[in-house]
């Protein structure tokens, strides 16, 4: 969600700061804001409502000057409304600072603070950080003494950056439960909340763990565990360049990431699959053999991913699965055995309630296996075991390639299951293999007829409501399609399936609305139909996704019809979602939608 960025021994601070905010665009805000300390320590904030771009307009305005330390933010806003006031950076006497994250006993905290005489000038829970950060320095104390105080009296998941008024090279940091890191190039030493924002500036960042606080002077920095014990964090390289966070031609992010999935997805399957020998690689520790039960458990998209894949770890394993909101999960006091294999899935690595639905797993001493595109996250640091999709960055808060990336790891981990389990045979293994290993091919022949899925958005573009409907994978392949339509256009969608029809989403249909109905020519084909007639009695238009057989059969049945390329039924699948995002994608830019950064998301949810 929120953007950190900062830097000391920089002497261009300003343009890295604007620069590292504009690349945290992706994740989501509301507003954004800089602060910066000059040589003689006089600190100079800047905040303004909006985009990036309104930011550095004001910081133009007001008149920049000479710095080499700063610290800057994207806000998405949860305690107080988008404004001005409460904008980050927040200053409480000598100090200014940035947070992201959720500090839950702000209430207390400020009551505390108030009646010790503290003005609050803003609505949010960041705002008591740089109070008790100066009420501490203002006692006496050293600041890292202040930051340890500090941190002694905050409940929460956070991380934040501060400087001081007449202590012109200094930042002081710290993390617990939402990501930091710290990386130091040519021209200076740089903290962040995502690696994108230095990528070109560092050749390696150290990812923080829990607890960690830094100080950095000039660009000296020094790192302490929640114990107070110096500690060195392995830095990870970065990559050498940022083109990876450009658009590369494409009108938006969500485009170039939808297009880069024929590559994204190679990747995946390389990484897990023998395509030469036709099996799945035999390194992946990935181990089910003798499990009773399976428990997915993810957010949003991930868990749509999960969801699709629950149909074949069963049909193809006889593994049974359970599919489970991560939120829903922590607080459920789930039944979980000794046989029980926990697999959580999360783009970033980051998700809150999916790293806390980990945590509930392994304070019960089961295994933790953890689907995620960030190898540097929380969570790939504290699973068991960590599967990389190898999607690489992906940019759009709507999620395209990770989403595809994660089905497509998943059906190679189904394929491994079910070796495990003896329950099936190597000619059906090599036959699966072949499968996946078409699906590159089949997803980029979808992608070069993308004009085809732009003339069916007006379809939708001024529906009042879409129904998007499947059977088995394709149920929740319609509950993703739905969630993409609604996240980028804001048009009301929804996702049933499609043998549920009379059993009370029929009462949605009339005049008006339009159904995307997924209908491969499978045996279930007669029956999805059955629900095409059963919409269209009601005056609902139809948009169906097929193939060519499929489509022969519904030809003047529906208003348009997409026909897939030919393929085997797991790349069939995939080619199904890229259809759907490319229908989303385009429906959202006749409505002049913001559509990398939809209103009221975050790319990351880093917080409850």
């Amino acid at each position: 969600m929120c953007g950190i960025v900062a830097t000391s021994g920089n002497p261009s601070a300003d343009r890295f700061l604007i620069e590292g905010l504009y690349r945290l665009e992706y994740r989501g805000y509301d507003s954004a804001g800089i602060a910066l300390i000059n040589a003689d320590g006089t600190v100079r904030r800047t905040r303004a409502c909006g985009k990036v771009s309104a930011l550095e307009e004001a910081l133009d305005t007001q008149g920049r000057f000479a710095s080499g330390v700063g610290i800057a933010h994207t806000r998405w806003a949860t305690h107080g409304p988008a404004s001005e006031k409460n904008a980050h950076p927040h200053t409480a006497g000598r100090v200014t600072v940035v947070h992201n994250g959720i500090i839950e006993n702000d209430r207390e905290l400020r009551h505390t603070l108030s009646n010790e005489g503290a003005d609050f000038a803003s609505d949010t829970d960041s705002e008591v950080i740089a109070h008790l950060l100066d009420r501490h320095i203002t006692a006496g104390y050293s600041p890292e003494d202040a930051l340890n105080e500090t941190l002694e009296q905050l409940r929460g998941a956070f991380a934040f950056a501060a400087i001081i008024e007449g202590e012109p090279d200094l930042i002081i940091a710290a993390r617990k439960g939402a990501p930091l890191l710290v990386a130091t190039g040519d021209a200076g030493v740089y903290l962040a909340s995502d690696p994108l924002a230095v990528i070109g500036y560092a050749a390696s960042a150290s990812y923080l763990v829990d607890g960690d606080r830094v100080i950095v002077r000039g660009r000296i920095v020094t790192v302490r565990s929640a114990e107070g014990v110096t500690v060195d964090r392995d830095p990870a390289p970065l990559p050498a360049s940022a083109s990876q966070v450009e658009k590369s031609g494409h009108a938006h992010f969500m485009a170039k990431e939808i297009h880069e999935q024929p590559v994204s997805l190679a990747r995946t399957l390389t990484a897990y699959l023998h395509a030469s020998a036709r099996t799945v690689r035999t390194d992946i520790c990935f181990e089910v053999g003798s499990a009773g039960r399976l428990a997915i458990v993810a957010c949003g998209t991930a868990g749509y991913a999960g969801a699709v894949a629950r149909y074949g770890f069963e049909s193809l394993a006889d593994l049974p699965s359970d599919v489970d909101t991560a939120s829903e999960f922590r607080y459920r006091s789930p039944a979980l055995t000794a046989s029980t294999a926990a697999l959580f899935i999360s783009q970033s690595g980051e998700t809150a309630d999916t790293l806390e639905a980990l945590r509930l797993v392994r304070a019960r001493e089961l295994p933790t296996m953890a689907l995620i595109n960030a190898p540097h996250s929380t969570m790939a640091r504290e699973a068991d075991l960590v599967l990389p999709t190898h999607a690489g960055p992906e940019i759009g808060v709507a999620s395209t390639k990770a989403f595809t990336s994660q089905v497509a790891a998943l059906f190679c981990l189904q394929i491994l299951a079910a070796r495990q389990r003896g329950t099936l045979t190597e000619e059906a293994e090599a036959e699966a293999v072949d499968d996946l290993m078409s699906a590159p091919a089949t997803v980029s022949a979808v992608c070069e007829r993308e004009a085809e899925i732009a003339a069916m958005a007006p379809l939708l573009s001024a529906a009042p409501l879409v129904v998007f409907l499947g059977r088995r994978e394709g149920y929740p392949l319609a509950l993703e399609g739905a969630l993409k339509l609604k996240e980028i256009s804001y048009i009301h969608a929804e996702g049933f399936p499609a043998g549920e029809l009379k059993h009370g989403p029929l009462a949605l249909i009339e005049p008006g609305v339009m159904c995307v109905i997924l209908i491969p020519s499978d045996d279930l084909f007669d029956k999805t139909r059955a629900s095409i007639e059963q919409v269209r009695a009601r005056g609902s238009g139809v948009i169906a996704i097929t193939d060519q057989q499929g489509a022969q059969s519904l030809k003047d049945q529906c208003e348009a019809v997409f026909t897939l390329p030919s393929a085997t039924p797991r790349a069939l699948l995939l080619a199904q979602a890229c259809v759907l995002q490319l229908l989303a994608y385009h429906v959202a830019r006749l409505r002049g939608a913001d559509i990398d950064q939809p209103r009221n998301l975050a790319k990351s949810v880093t917080v409850e």
